[in-house]
């Protein structure tokens, strides 16, 4: 059997892809203009790129390739300015959150494209309700070896990724008492939840063409997992994480998982367990349902926390780690999200309880995203 090529690429080295709502400014429901809006970012002048996705309410941003968490961080705020300026040229706004709160799944228009008319052929209304919001992270690895290892490493720490960047608690005009809804919706498709356990590349390379060879994928892009190799890149691509409110929260998310791959680079001796995976699904499920609260369950040694507690005692273990690559204050920021056990979740929940209007909640989400301070700065988060 052939082996799927690894494209090597620098370790650490890391990058973001944003998928982001378009909102009309009549009443901050999804809007239909993602094309339009499209052809006028065709260009970034600041580095990374702006692309479609699967609905024509939504756009995804991709970040350069950088090795600092200061420079992702200036990259995505020049973006963010570039395209809040270039929408508002077309009456739309951009927000981030993992979920749209009052929009209608059955008022959504696929995207033209081969590959997202094939998913709606194959998926049917699962495709229209994919209209949900992510940030997906990618880490440079030096082997596929590496990418296995760090792929079941870093599946440890999903539920903690889950609870800090929960931004959907609405859906369709509900509260779904979720702190991430967005992930219900992954969860309808076949190919999601965990990549199988592999030992290396070449046991990962196997199962690859064997699923491909069943006609069951065609290439990397039709697995749903929460985190998967990405060999084209280089990369691990961590996809578990809601879109945050701010560019700010999600600089800070992909630092965390750049520190968290230095330690575990640093250890070579640290070998994946398989049987973290037994409670897998039970803290990814507490992570989006509670958030910060959830409980977490080590399957290993049998011990049960919060998911905020797990975070900071997480960040308590990464401090050196962080000085070396630069990443103490956006994980200062993550930290006191954790010890406060509030998200932006939490954050677009008590904003509705003000305001009673799931249009004040987009429309506010709009202001946040494009770097409108908050009224009352102690209510939001990291």
């Amino acid at each position: 059997m052939p082996e799927l090529i690894f494209t090597h690429s620098t370790r650490l080295s890391f990058g973001v892809e944003l998928e982001l709502q378009c909102l009309n400014t009549r009443d901050y429901d999804l809007s239909t203009t993602a094309q339009e809006l499209l052809k006028l970012l065709a260009d970034l002048p600041c580095g990374g790129e702006v692309k479609p996705e699967i609905t024509q309410s939504m756009i995804e941003v991709n970040s350069a390739v950088h090795q600092h968490h200061e420079e992702l961080l200036e990259n995505l705020v020049a973006i963010r300015d570039v395209m809040v300026g270039k929408a508002e040229l077309l009456n739309v706004r951009i927000a981030g959150g993992g979920t749209h709160p009052f929009q209608m799944w059955s008022d959504r228009r696929i995207f033209e494209g081969e590959r997202y008319e094939m998913l709606w052929n194959k998926y049917g209304y699962l495709a229209k309700q994919f209209t949900v919001f992510g940030q997906h992270i990618h880490i440079g690895c030096s082997s596929g070896d590496e990418a296995v290892r760090l792929v079941h490493l870093m599946s440890y720490y999903v539920p903690a990724f889950i609870a800090l960047s929960a931004a959907s608690p609405f859906y369709q005009n509900q509260d779904t008492h979720f702190s991430s809804s967005r992930l219900t919706s992954i969860n309808a498709f076949p190919l999601s939840g965990t990549m199988p356990f592999a030992a290396n590349w070449r046991e990962f390379s196997d199962y690859y063409f064997q699923m491909k060879n069943l006609g069951i994928i065609e290439s990397m892009k039709d697995f749903y997992w929460d985190i998967r190799p990405k060999p084209e890149y280089g990369t691990i691509e961590l996809r578990i994480c809601d879109t945050p409110l701010t560019v700010e929260k999600a600089a800070a998310l992909a630092a965390l998982a750049q520190t968290l791959a230095l330690r575990m680079l640093r250890d070579p001796g640290k070998v994946p367990d398989e049987r973290h995976y037994l409670a897998y699904r039970h803290n990814r499920f507490n992570a989006a349902r509670y958030g910060l609260s959830g409980e977490f369950i080590d399957a290993v040694t049998g011990r049960r926390c919060e998911l905020g507690e797990l975070v900071c005692q997480t960040l308590d273990g990464l401090w050196d780690h962080a000085r070396a690559l630069g990443t103490t204050q956006p994980l200062q920021l993550l930290y006191e999200s954790a010890v406060a056990r509030r998200n932006d979740a939490d954050w677009l929940r008590a904003f509705y309880q003000e305001t009673q209007s799931f249009s004040d909640v987009a429309h506010r989400s709009a202001d946040i995203w494009a770097g409108v301070p908050a009224p009352d700065a102690r209510r939001r988060t990291a």
